[in-house]
C-alpha cells in the first residue's frame, strides 16, 4: 500500500460515498474503488460495507481509518516542520482549549511556552472536548486542554488535576449560609442552570451525570450555551449553577463549596496517541513548574492532584529547545 491509497481510503471513509469522495479527490469513480478494492486484498480484510446506503465501516475499517488518519497526519506534520526548518521559519504549535481553562492555568501556560520557546509561534484555538479529538486527529491542534472524559483510542490523555466544583447562588438564598460547604444533596428540587446547551456532550453533561450518581433531582434544568449567561441567571435569580472553582466570576454571587472530594472536574490534557514530538513532554515540565510555584489560580484547597500534593503532581520541570 501507498500513502494515496490511504488518502484515498480515508476520503471514502469521510464522505460514505464513492460517487461524492471521487468528486473530492478529483479523479473518477472507478479507479478509486478499484484502489480501494487493491487496499481490501493486500490485508485480507473488508474494510468497507457496500451494501449499505450510507456506506459504513466495518470494525477493521474503523480501525485502519483511524490509524491511516494519524499517518496521513504526521506526513503533513513532517512536510511543515522541514519545510520550516529549511526556510528558517518559526515551528508552529495550535493548542484547543475550552473556555473555562482561561480562568485557571493556560494563560500562564502559554505565556511561559512563549518564553521559553521563543522561536516557536504558538496558536490558541477555543473547541469544546469533543470538537478537539476531531480537531487532534486532523492535524488542526496538536495539544487540547479539556474537561470531558473521552473514549477516543487514538487520544492519548493526562488528567493534571481534579478540580472541585462549588454551588453559585445569588445571596438571598437560603443555601447561602454562613458554612463555605454544603452537600450535594442540597440541590435536591432546586432549579438548575447548566452550560453549555450545545455541542454535547459537554460539562453540563458531567454536572447531570453526577447528580444522577447521587440520585439527586432537580425541580427543573435550565440550559444556557455560556458560562457567564448561566452566572447572570444565578444573579438574577432564576436557578443555582454547579461550576469549577476557578470559574467563580462574578463578585455579586455567593459560592459554597460542595462538601465531597468526588465531586471535581478534571483538567485534561490531550494529544495524539504516540506522538513523540517535543512540546509533550515541554508542555507536562511547564505545567509541573508552574504547579510547583503554587499560583493564586491553582487554589490548591479546590484541587485534588492524581496522586500527590501540586508540588509533586508532574516531575520536576526543565527546559527542553524544540527539534524536528
Amino acid at each position: 500500500m501507498d500513502i494515496r491509497q490511504l488518502k484515498y481510503f480515508v476520503a471514502v471513509a469521510n464522505a460514505r460515498n464513492f460517487t461524492r469522495a471521487s468528486e473530492l479527490l478529483h479523479i473518477a469513480q472507478p479507479p478509486l474503488s478499484r484502489q480501494i478494492q487493491l487496499l481490501e486484498e493486500e490485508l485480507g480484510v473488508k474494510l468497507i460495507l457496500r451494501n449499505t446506503r450510507p456506506l459504513r465501516l466495518t470494525e477493521a475499517g474503523r480501525v485502519f481509518y483511524e490509524q491511516a488518519l494519524q499517518i496521513i497526519n504526521r506526513l503533513d506534520q513532517l512536510k511543515t516542520t522541514t519545510r520550516q526548518l529549511g526556510l528558517n521559519e518559526k515551528q508552529t504549535l495550535s493548542i484547543g482549549f475550552v473556555a473555562s481553562t482561561l480562568y485557571g492555568g493556560l494563560p500562564m501556560l502559554v505565556r511561559q511556552l512563549r518564553h521559553r520557546y521563543p522561536d516557536v509561534d504558538i496558536h490558541l484555538v477555543e473547541l469544546t472536548s469533543l470538537q478537539q479529538f476531531a480537531a487532534l486527529k486532523s492535524g488542526r491542534i496538536d495539544v487540547g486542554f479539556g474537561r470531558i472524559r473521552g473514549n477516543d483510542s487514538t487520544v492519548a490523555r493526562t488528567i493534571l488535576r481534579e478540580e472541585r466544583l462549588v454551588l453559585a447562588l445569588p445571596p438571598d438564598s437560603p443555601l447561602a449560609g454562613e458554612s463555605s460547604r454544603i452537600a450535594l444533596s442540597a440541590l435536591e428540587g432546586q432549579k438548575l442552570i447548566v452550560y453549555p446547551k450545545e455541542p454535547r456532550p459537554s460539562f453540563a453533561d458531567h454536572v447531570l451525570s453526577l447528580l444522577n450518581d447521587y440520585a439527586v433531582r432537580p425541580s427543573e434544568v435550565h440550559e444556557v450555551r455560556e458560562i457567564q449567561t448561566a452566572l447572570g441567571l444565578v444573579a438574577a435569580e432564576s436557578g443555582l449553577c454547579l461550576i469549577p472553582a476557578s470559574a467563580r466570576l462574578r463578585s455579586d454571587l455567593v459560592y459554597r463549596l460542595i462538601d465531597d472530594p468526588r465531586i471535581t472536574s478534571p483538567i485534561i490534557m490531550s494529544h495524539r496517541l504516540n506522538d513523540n514530538a517535543w512540546y509533550i513532554p515541554a508542555i507536562k515540565e511547564t505545567v509541573a513548574a508552574m504547579y510547583a510555584e503554587n499560583p493564586p489560580w491553582l487554589d490548591v484547597e479546590h484541587s485534588v492532584f492524581p496522586g500527590a500534593t501540586a508540588s509533586k503532581a508532574m516531575p520536576a520541570a526543565g527546559r527542553r529547545r524544540p527539534t524536528s
